[in-house]
This record gives structure tokens, sequence and C-alpha cells, in this order.
């Protein structure tokens, strides 16, 4: 038995977390549990980025995003996701989109 590969995404990487959760939660697939606890860790996430305000705040700062970017990846996201279930008969999977997503249009 092979054991999987550790996902090295993150490695060396903490404000990537922080992006790929904020893609989640714009296509509404963020984990409540998750956003619970992306909020409380909000004190650190201010010590680490120099940044206060929510964790999703911080992104939009440090991303420089302009207002409504929130919707805009929700668009991308509902359009495709209807594309997606015609050509493969199944739902896509949030996480593969955000990976793709975050890789595609903010290079890390």
């Amino acid at each position: 038995m092979t054991t999987p590969a550790p996902n090295t995404r993150y490695d060396n990487k903490p404000f990537l977390r922080l992006l790929d959760a904020y893609v989640l939660a714009a296509t509404g697939n963020l984990d409540p549990v998750a956003d619970s606890t992306l909020t409380s860790m909000e004190p650190q996430f201010h010590k680490a980025f120099g940044q206060t305000g929510s964790w999703r705040s911080i992104v939009e700062r440090r991303m420089n995003f302009r207002p409504g970017m929130d919707r805009a990846i929700r668009e991308v996201w509902d359009k495709g996701r209807v594309k997606f279930l015609q050509a493969n008969g199944k739902q896509p999977d949030p996480r593969e989109f955000t990976r793709h997503f975050v890789d595609t249009n903010f290079p890390h």
C-alpha cells in the first residue's frame, strides 16, 4: 500500500491558503467551520500580514481586488458549473475549480 503524497501547495505560502479560502467562499463552497476558524484567526492574520479587518478584506486589499471581485468569481463559477455539468454529467469539484482559478489568475 502506498502513502499518498503530501499536499505541498501551501508550503511556505501562508497567504495562498487564505486566497483559496476566499475563492471557495465566493463560490459558496467554503465550509462554515473553516469560515469560522478563519474568522477566529483574524488577530493572527493582522499580525502576519500587517493589516486589519476581516480575513476576506485582508485578501481583497493584499490582492488589490476591485469592489465586487467576490461576485465576479461567483459568476465565473456559476457559468462554468453549468457548462461542466452539461459536458460531464456531474457537478464540478469546487476545490479543483479553486486551484485552477487561483493558479491561472494569480500565479504564485
